[in-house]
């Protein structure tokens, strides 16, 4: 089977310029977003992008550093997500549920021999992973926030009835807590149908095989699906505690 890998040429830069170059104008012309903000995103992207793959490609011999640039993920990670959720200094508590839903992840598969413990593997495999939990994360806590914050009448009315303040919490927060996984339910309902999504398109591209991608983007998604139930559910926990919240939300 020929490799379907796609040639990196000055061609493909320049495709790749007038792309964002499209999304910038069609911005500034809407008027629905920062066009800068667009501008800024690509070009760092590129930059954030170069950077890695240079890094990637000196390390990725060395077990110590492929784990060292691990936890440079995990704390970018967890400092992104605290601070989409809160101002305040409890942000570094959003690093429990990233660590909660990856770190059974990621031993199970290394300890099982799933996939090759190889830099080239783990670097983007667990990448993926401490993604998801990271949008997991913030999309659970701000939302979560924000509802106990627009009901905090009815969390009142709990304590008047004689329940905890982590019990009075979830009943509120609860419900609402699964929205945080509708987009990896989507995306995992609608695969094949709807979307190709980003690991059996590039093993594609670089000419495995179809079958071999299909099974790869499989445990992708369904090991996404894990991750982000349980930092869902720690996020859940944490809030309920009062232990992620604003800083006028502590006080009270």
């Amino acid at each position: 089977m020929s490799s379907g890998a796609v040639p990196v040429t000055p061609v493909l830069g320049g495709v790749v310029a007038l792309l964002l170059v499209t999304a910038t104008i069609v911005v500034r012309l809407g008027g629905f977003a920062r066009y800068r903000r667009v501008a800024v995103a690509g070009v760092r992207g590129a930059v954030q992008l170069l950077a890695v793959s240079l890094v990637i490609t000196y390390i990725v011999r060395s077990p110590w550093l492929v784990a060292l640039f691990i936890v440079l993920m995990f704390a970018i990670a967890a400092r992104t997500a605290g601070r989409r959720v809160v101002t305040g200094r409890a942000w570094w508590w959003a690093a429990v549920p990233i660590a909660a839903g990856v770190g059974p992840v990621a031993a199970l598969v290394l300890v099982t021999g799933a996939v090759p413990a190889t830099g080239l593997v783990l670097i983007p495999l667990v990448g993926q992973l401490i993604g998801g939990a990271l949008t997991a994360t913030a999309l659970a806590g701000r939302r979560l926030l924000d509802e106990l914050g627009q009901r905090r009448g009815e969390v009142e009315a709990a304590l008047a009835l004689g329940l905890t303040e982590r019990d009075s919490r979830l009943e509120i927060a609860r419900p609402v807590a699964g929205t945080a996984l509708v987009p990896a339910l989507d995306q995992t309902r609608t695969v094949g149908l709807v979307t190709l999504p980003g690991a059996f398109v590039g093993m594609l591209l670089g000419g495995a095989d179809p079958v071999q991608a299909g099974v790869v983007q499989l445990f992708v998604l369904v090991a996404l699906l894990a991750v982000q139930a349980v930092a869902i559910q720690a996020v859940l926990e944490i809030v309920s505690r009062g232990l992620l919240a604003e800083p006028d939300a502590q006080r009270r």
